[in-house]
């Protein structure tokens, strides 16, 4: 659970990113940041900040920030009703993210999972995406990312998004984000 000034804090750095990655958001965009802290109360190693453009029936479009070394842990996204599952494209706009998805695994990874959470990240293929490059994941792929030393601005353009859906590795995470007061 997030205090109402840790909440805050995050959204002003979220937006100190977006600026660095030139993404002009508009006032009402704003005051709809998302703040994801897991349920873990460790969002500095945990933890992502997003926006949502749009999420219809058909398609989803939102921007994420990761600090220098947070992590979006692993989970994926199984198939809802006749749907096969989120399949998602990520797009870096700033930074560095390192992102792993199930494949050959990296002999030395760049990324760390965070501390005492180690065995909660299987998948270990990993793909470096710089501004500019982008990869995309298939539905139900276990996959996690983490930003580099700067931290990282990350478009993602997919199907329709059913966060509440999504299957975390970690049991301990709860997707939906609480905020004390």
């Amino acid at each position: 659970m997030l205090s109402k000034n840790e909440y805050n804090k995050a959204v002003a750095k979220a937006l100190e990113y977006f600026k660095k990655a030139c993404i002009v958001l508009t006032p009402e965009e704003m005051e709809r940041i998302e703040v994801a802290e897991f349920g873990l109360n460790e969002l500095e190693s945990t933890g992502l900040e997003l926006i949502v453009y749009v999420n219809t029936s058909r398609y989803c479009a939102k921007e994420m920030v990761l600090f220098p070394h947070q992590t979006c842990p692993e989970h994926r996204h199984p198939p809802v009703g006749n749907e096969p599952g989120k399949e998602e494209t990520f797009r870096c706009r700033w930074g560095e993210v390192y992102l792993y998805v199930e494949g050959e695994p990296a002999q030395r990874p760049v990324a760390k999972p965070p501390k005492g959470r180690e065995k909660t990240y299987t998948v270990w293929h990993e793909i470096i995406l710089r501004p500019g490059e982008q990869y995309t994941i298939q539905p139900d792929t276990k996959h996690w990312f983490q930003a580099g030393k700067d931290g990282a601005v990350v478009s993602e353009f997919s199907t329709t998004s059913r966060d509440e859906s999504d299957i975390f590795t970690d049991q301990q995470i709860q997707r939906i984000t609480q905020i004390e007061g």
